[in-house]
């Protein structure tokens, strides 16, 4: 991939205020795209304009929800590639409201696909999936390969946003990739509540001076900080390898939850938690130990490079400046 690709590229993406959205557009305005961000702004889906502060005046921004599929029409026409990244991601809201979720993790990705079909099928789409559509793992790490058995409405959900994508790919030739988030952080991700990653609540209550609660403790988890992840949204773009093909992101450090909150007090310089039990609506939809080959997409030239004690430093470094626009 080369810098050139991007320089007068038009690019939009889908959630652009929100966590990876914004750290993805920073990252394009930097190499010459023209960049438009759609987002609803919907106070529990994590958008926050203190996001884009810094490139406010080097992005488009269309303060609109994903589900208006005329609205959409009209953005998505004049395109060379779209991030796909809306998505309701609480999995516990999922099961609290399993209609919501179901309108913008699986109807409004159908309907931008038909908008896309219909208005601009040359537009080259990756698409944000999730490893939660794998549900609690029968081997580890889990490869592509693993069954598919989401344990909660919102995994559900995504997995038939995945394959929306990849349908749209075999069928009517809109290029399109999806790759397999596991637990991504960094600056600009929810910390207010658990609703994005319950590292960011543990992570706000720490530089508060606050003890936090980690439920169980004994888990296995990866996880892949921002701009690793920025990393491969770009590749998948711009490798042809990687059209019609879903991936795998993961790390090779994996810890417990316990270890991980001894991380975050030690990059904090402090502070407390404690180890409770699940609460019963909590542990029907635990996965239990997670953590991903990603070796299929290592091939086509992606490697994490920001291991997690420096992820946690910067990250806890951010909020300490900006605690209260994002608390």
């Amino acid at each position: 991939m080369t810098h050139n690709y991007w320089l007068g590229t038009r690019v939009l993406i889908t959630g652009g205020v929100g966590f990876i959205g914004s750290n993805l557009a920073r990252r394009l305005v930097g190499l010459g795209a023209h960049v438009t961000l759609v987002d609803s702004l919907i106070p529990e889906y994590g958008g926050n304009l203190r996001n884009i502060a810094d490139i406010r005046d080097r992005v488009s921004v269309n303060l609109s929800d994903v589900r208006d599929e005329h609205g959409f029409r009209a953005i998505v026409r004049d395109q060379d590639v779209l991030f796909n990244l809306a998505g309701q991601t609480s999995h516990q809201d999922s099961m609290i409201n399993p209609f919501a979720d179901l309108d913008i993790n699986c109807t409004a990705q159908l309907s931008m696909l038909e908008a896309c079909r219909a208005i601009n099928p040359e537009i080259r789409i990756v698409f944000a999936s999730t490893r939660q559509i794998y549900g609690r793992p029968d081997y580890l790490p889990v490869d592509e390969k693993h069954l598919l058995r989401p344990t909660d409405v919102n995994g559900i959900n995504k997995m038939a946003g995945e394959w929306y994508h990849i349908l749209y790919n075999n069928v009517y030739g809109i290029r399109a990739s999806a790759l397999r988030l596991t637990n991504t952080y960094g600056r600009g991700m929810r910390i207010k509540d658990a609703r994005q990653t319950f590292l960011g609540i543990w992570i706000k209550l720490a530089i508060e001076g606050k003890p936090f609660a980690v439920w169980g403790g004994d888990q296995l988890r990866d996880f892949n900080h921002v701009d690793d992840v920025v990393d491969a949204l770009l590749l998948a773009a711009t490798d042809e390898r990687a059209v019609g093909q879903i991936y795998n992101l993961g790390d090779s450090e994996v810890v417990s939850l316990r270890a991980l909150a001894e991380r975050v007090v030690e990059a904090n310089g402090g502070g407390e938690f404690e180890i409770l039990s699940f609460p019963e609506e909590r542990k029907r939809i635990d996965i239990g130990d997670y953590y991903a080959d990603f070796s299929r997409f290592s091939a086509l030239g992606w490697s994490p490079r920001v291991c997690l004690a420096d992820g946690l430093r910067d990250t806890i470094a951010y909020y300490r400046d900006h605690l209260a626009e994002y608390a």
